[in-house]
């Protein structure tokens, strides 16, 4: 298990690190603040912003790095951002009203700047996230707002996290070409790695119902099957060239979906054959970045490139989009089918939007997601709880965790 703070270690790596230049007038202050940032992410993160006050900075900087250490430093950098990236309305959003209530519950988890993500909550109602950048995998009990962290692997970079049928958190591997078991009660881990050098970077994985996990690899531009019993994986390219395999659901017969987010496309695969088939979209700038099914069958996915929401139906074939509120450079990101209606995020637009789709009315609402006490970071992935009464999401870029409930439900 892990405790960090992460006070100055981070700040030491960052100094390390070679800063792209911001556009501003070079002076000390840009430096430190060219440096600091970009130990964790481009400086682009900071020039894209809508801008805060000092206040807000100072609130948005603390959920990446704690600069108490160093209170010189961290007022210089809160003064060059305050100064130079003030609010502005370059990325608005575009906020739809509606008669429902949504009630938000958050979660920091300790360890800063490991970019927490893809939350999934095990049988006993605990929920378990990845560290991406820090090799991490994270425990949060919602009862109590007890976090446990663990070590995985170094150079794992784990994308997500499921649990299997067995109770274990199964995380892939995306920066060490393995797919990984943690078991809760032992703390064991068990790697079982790509059988084909190009099988690069595992990257979001189901277990179908008879307990085989199936997973992308995105920049591979595969799809993966693994037995847990066997350990057997086994691997087969996408028909399509940089198609760019992605998010992965199952629908309930068994077939296996993936979203392509290279192409305009959707892959349908055979669970026995593992022959897969695609499903070529309407418009060619269209790339799909994630997919969830809704009891009918029917599927639902994010047009991310065009800014749209896209349905088709596997029995008839038709396709229908609609524009997402905040429009073309929306770009839609993760998706989940919950409490009857199509729910899913904003993210090229801030504040980050959660938006809610109705299918029977065609009709959109949408809120801002918190990342504490501002509106930052960005939604990579949603899934709903076990009992399908809340939306497990999070905020990457500010280290947040959050379930989402319906006020009356």
């Amino acid at each position: 298990m892990r405790r960090h703070s992460l006070p100055l270690l981070i700040i030491a790596a960052a100094l390390c690190q070679p800063a792209a230049a911001l556009a501003q007038p070079a002076s000390e202050a840009r430096e430190t603040v060219e440096s600091v940032c970009t130990a964790c992410h481009s400086i682009r993160t900071v020039e894209s912003t809508s801008g805060y006050s000092r206040e807000d900075w100072s609130a948005l900087t603390s959920t990446m790095v704690d600069l108490s250490g160093a209170p010189e430093m961290q007022a210089e950098i809160l003064d060059y951002l305050a100064e130079h990236y003030p609010p502005n309305d370059s990325r608005a959003a575009t906020p739809v009203d509606g008669p429902m209530s949504i009630r938000f519950e958050e979660w920091q988890v300790p360890t800063l700047g490991q970019r927490s993500r893809d939350p999934v909550e095990a049988a006993d109602g605990s929920i378990w996230w990845v560290g991406q950048w820090l090799d991490i995998l994270g425990r949060l009990d919602p009862a109590t707002g007890e976090m446990e962290e663990f070590d995985l692997p170094a150079g794992a970079g784990p994308h997500s996290v499921t649990i299997g049928p067995d109770g274990d958190a199964w995380y892939t591997g995306n920066r060490n070409a393995t797919i990984g078991r943690f078991n809760p009660a032992t703390g064991e881990i068990t790697e079982y790695p790509m059988p084909d050098e190009a099988a690069r970077d595992p990257h979001t994985a189901e277990f179908d119902a008879d307990g085989i996990m199936w997973f992308s690899l995105q920049g591979s531009n595969m799809i993966g099957r693994l037995d847990p019993q066997s350990g057997e994986v086994r691997l087969v390219d996408s028909p399509r060239a940089r198609s760019r395999p992605y998010g992965v659901k199952i629908a309930e017969d068994g077939t296996v979906w993936v979203a392509c987010n290279g192409a305009n496309c959707l892959l349908r695969v055979d669970p026995e054959t593992m022959d897969v088939e695609e499903i070529t979209l309407p418009d060619a700038g269209t790339t799909v970045r994630r997919l969830d099914i809704d009891s009918d069958g029917i599927i639902w996915w994010v047009n991310s490139r065009l800014g749209r929401l896209g349905r088709y139906d596997p029995q008839s074939g038709e396709i229908r989009e609609w524009d997402s509120p905040s429009g073309p450079n929306s770009h839609p990101y993760a998706i989940a089918v919950f409490d009857g209606a199509i729910w899913y995020n904003e993210s090229g637009v801030r504040p980050d939007m959660l938006v809610r789709f109705d299918p029977q009315a065609e009709t959109f609402q949408s809120w801002p997601i918190p990342s504490g006490p501002v509106h930052a970071g960005i939604l990579r992935h949603m899934r709903t709880s076990r009992d399908g009464q809340a939306l497990l999401i999070h905020q990457s870029g500010t280290n947040h965790l959050a379930r989402v409930t319906v006020e009356g439900r």
